[in-house]
C-alpha cells in the first residue's frame, strides 16, 4: 500500500518513505565519486585538482534550484495539507518555470565570467585552462542541474519518491557510462568529464518535466502557471537556508582551496577533493533524510496535527544520532581504501589524503543534527531560523575555523576545521529545537513510541 503524507509514521514507515530520497542523494554522490575516479586516474592529478577547484563556483549557481525545491515543496505541501490541491499545482508549475528561467540567466553569466572567477580564486597556468574548459561545458546544462534539485523535493511532495530515485539513477548511469566512454575510451580528458556531467544533468532535470506534464501523473502535476509574487517570496524565504547552505559550502570550499594552495599546494587541493567526494556520500544520508521528511512535516504542520509532529521529531533525532556514530566508525575504517581508490598512484598525495580522513571523519558525528534541524524549520515554514542555522554552520563557524586553526596546526588545522564547525552548529541547533517547542507544539506531550 502506498504511503501518504497524511499517514501516521512509525519508525519503519519513516525509513520506508525516506529511503528513496536517501538513495537518490547517495546515488547522486556515487556518480560524483565515479566522475572523480575517472578524472583522477585517467586524466591526471592536475585535471582532478582543476575540477575540484572550479566546482564550488558552479555549485553556487546550481544551489538556487535547491532553494526553489526545498522552499517550494514546503509551501506546496502545506497548501495541500490545507486542502487546496489546484492552488498547489499552480504554485508548483510557477516554480518550475522560474527555475528554468533563472538557470538560463545564471548559465549565461557564468560562462561569460568563468575565466575571471578562476583567476581571482588563484588558478593559473595549465590548471586555469582546465578550469575554464570544464566550467563552460558544465554551465551549459545549468538549467537542467537546477531542475534536478527542484524535482528531488517535489517528487517527495507528490508522494512519488521512488520515481525521483529512478530519475536520479538514470542520470547517474548516463554520467558514469559516458565518463568511461569519453575519458577512458576516447581520451577526451577533462572535456569528456564535463560533457558526461552536462548530459546527465539534462537527463535528471528534463525527464521529470515530461512526467509531470502527463494528465493525472501524480498528486502534483504541471499545469498553466499563475504568477504569485508573494508565494515566490515565501518560497525563497523558506528555501533561503538551503540557498545559504549551498552558497556557504561553496564559498568555504573556495576558501579551503585558497588555504590549501598556501599550505600544501596542488596536492592539498587534490586531497580535499577526495574528502569532498566521499564526505558528500556520507552526509548525503542526512540530506536525503531531511528532503524525505520535509513534506511529511510540512503536511502535518499545515493540518495542525501536533502529536504526529512531535512523534516525527523524536523518531528523527534517534535515527540521526545512531546513524552519526555508524558513519564516524565507517569513515575511520575506510579512510585508506577510499584514499587508494582516488590517488593510489601518488605516494605523497596518498599519505596526505589518508591523514586528512582521520581528522575529517569526526565531522560526521555532528553534521546530521544541524542538517536535519535546518530542514525541520524549513518544513515548518520558518525560513529565518533555518537560514540562521545554515549561516552559522557554514559561513561563520567554518570560515573562522579554516582561517584560524591552520595558524596553530598548519595543514592539520584545515582538516579539523569542519569538525569544529559541525560541533558548534549541532549545539546551536539543539538550542533552537528547545526554545521553539512551545511555538510549534512538538514538546508539550510525551511523543509516541519509537517502535
Amino acid at each position: 500500500m502506498a504511503i501518504q503524507l497524511s499517514d501516521h509514521f512509525t519508525t519503519r514507515k519513516i525509513l520506508r518513505f525516506t529511503l528513496p530520497s536517501i538513495a537518490m542523494i547517495l546515488f547522486t554522490s556515487l556518480y560524483g565519486v565515479v566522475d572523480g575516479f575517472f578524472v583522477s586516474n585517467f586524466a591526471g592529478k592536475t585535471p582532478f585538482a582543476a575540477v575540484n577547484f572550479i566546482m564550488p563556483f558552479i555549485m553556487i549557481l546550481g544551489t538556487f534550484g535547491f532553494m526553489f525545491g526545498t522552499g517550494g515543496s514546503a509551501l506546496v505541501s502545506k497548501t495541500m495539507g490545507e486542502g487546496q490541491a489546484e492552488k498547489a499545482n499552480r504554485l508548483f508549475s510557477m516554480l518550475v518555470c522560474v527555475a528554468i528561467g533563472t538557470g538560463v540567466i545564471l548559465a549565461a553569466g557564468g560562462i561569460a565570467f568563468i575565466r575571471v572567477i578562476a583567476v581571482r580564486l588563484g588558478a593559473e597556468g595549465e590548471m586555469l585552462e582546465e578550469c575554464v574548459q570544464y566550467g563552460r561545458i558544465v554551465l551549459m546544462a545549468l538549467p537542467g542541474f537546477m531542475l534536478q534539485h527542484v524535482f528531488e523535493s517535489f517528487f517527495v511532495a507528490a508522494e512519488k519518491p521512488q520515481l525521483g530515485f529512478a530519475v536520479t539513477v538514470a542520470a547517474g548511469v548516463a554520467n558514469m557510462g559516458l565518463d568511461w566512454l569519453f575519458i577512458a575510451v576516447f581520451g577526451w580528458g577533462i572535456a569528456g568529464a564535463a560533457s558526461a556531467t552536462a548530459i546527465s544533468q539534462l537527463v535528471g532535470g528534463f525527464v521529470p518535466v515530461v512526467y509531470f506534464l502527463r494528465p493525472r501523473s501524480a498528486r502534483l502535476r504541471l499545469t498553466v502557471p499563475e504568477w504569485d509574487g508573494r508565494a515566490l517570496l515565501k518560497t525563497c524565504t523558506n528555501g533561503s537556508s538551503e540557498l545559504m547552505t549551498g552558497f556557504s559550502m561553496s564559498f568555504i570550499s573556495m576558501l579551503y582551496n585558497m588555504q590549501l594552495m598556501k599550505y600544501a599546494g596542488e596536492n592539498g587541493i587534490a586531497a580535499n577533493g577526495v574528502l569532498m567526494y566521499v564526505g558528500l556520500f556520507f552526509v548525503g544520508v542526512f540530506i536525503g533524510y531531511s528532503v524525505g521528511t520535509a513534506p511529511v512535516i510540512g503536511f502535518h504542520y499545515g493540518a495542525q496535527n501536533h502529536a504526529e509532529l512531535r512523534s516525527l521529531l523524536q523518531k528523527s533525532l534517534c535515527l540521526i544520532g545512531a546513524s552519526s556514530v555508524v558513519m564516524l566508525l565507517l569513515g575511520e575504517v575506510l579512510s585508506t581504501p577510499f584514499s587508494m581508490l582516488f590517488v593510489g598512484y601518488d605516494p605523497a598525495l596518498l599519505a596526505l589524503t589518508k591523514r586528512a580522513f582521520l581528522f575529517y571523519s569526526f565531522s560526521f558525528l555532528f553534521a546530521g543534527i544541524a542538517i536535519f534541524g535546518s530542514g525541520f524549520f524549513t518544513a515548518l515554514n520558518n525560513g529565518l531560523i533555518s537560514a540562521l542555522i545554515s549561516f552559522l554552520r557554514t559561513l561563520v563557524f567554518e570560515t573562522a575555523s579554516v582561517l584560524l586553526l591552520p595558524l596553530l596546526w598548519g595543514t592539520d588545522g584545515i582538516w579539523c576545521s569542519c569538525v569544529i564547525a559541525e560541533g558548534m552548529a549541532a549545539l546551536v541547533t539543539a538550542v533552537f529545537l528547545l526554545t521553539q517547542k512551545k511555538r510549534y507544539h512538538y514538546g508539550k506531550e510525551k511523543a509516541a513510541s519509537l517502535l
